[in-house]
């Protein structure tokens, strides 16, 4: 049987999870969905398996596991996996999605930014960037790559 755990995480984040992203997408609840959870509050980490969604606003993050790291009640650090991880957000004042896939996506709260490693690709309209390592800066909306492959657009 399937199940589902829908959790509405109204403070998934210490800070708004993109500070380009869409306005509106700050204003909206962060939806959570996953076939499985474990969730241990004394050490401030919660691991959801199976299917994982995250959903924000124009935000969308897809993987098989999500680690999620918390202090004080807020998340510290988020890492999802999968074969591959997604990501996709509609940044401010862009026509086009920032969209990113990669073995493993680790997400910084303090530093509002992904690093993305194994077999990692992000591409918003013809831009295109390949690396085993690929850090998205969120704020700044930019992209490094480095690694045994370099960018292409």
């Amino acid at each position: 049987m399937h199940t589902r755990l829908a959790l509405l995480l109204c403070c998934l984040f210490a800070h708004p999870p993109a500070a380009h992203a869409l306005d509106s997408d700050r204003n909206q609840p962060v939806l959570l969905e996953a076939d499985q959870a474990t969730l241990s509050d004394r050490e401030g980490v919660g691991v959801y398996r199976g299917n994982v969604i995250v959903r924000q606003g124009s935000m969308r993050i897809t993987g098989d596991v999500l680690t999620l790291y918390s202090r004080d009640g807020r998340i510290v650090r988020a890492v999802m996996e999968g074969d591959p991880a997604t990501f996709r957000q509609r940044p401010e004042g862009k026509p086009e999605d920032v969209r990113a896939r990669a073995r493993r996506m680790d997400y910084e709260a303090g530093k509002d930014r992904i690093v993305l490693t194994g077999r990692a690709v992000v591409w918003q309209g013809g831009d295109v960037f390949r690396s085993e390592r690929i850090v998205y800066d969120i704020a700044r909306d930019r992209v490094e790559a480095g690694g045994t492959a370099g960018g292409e657009s």
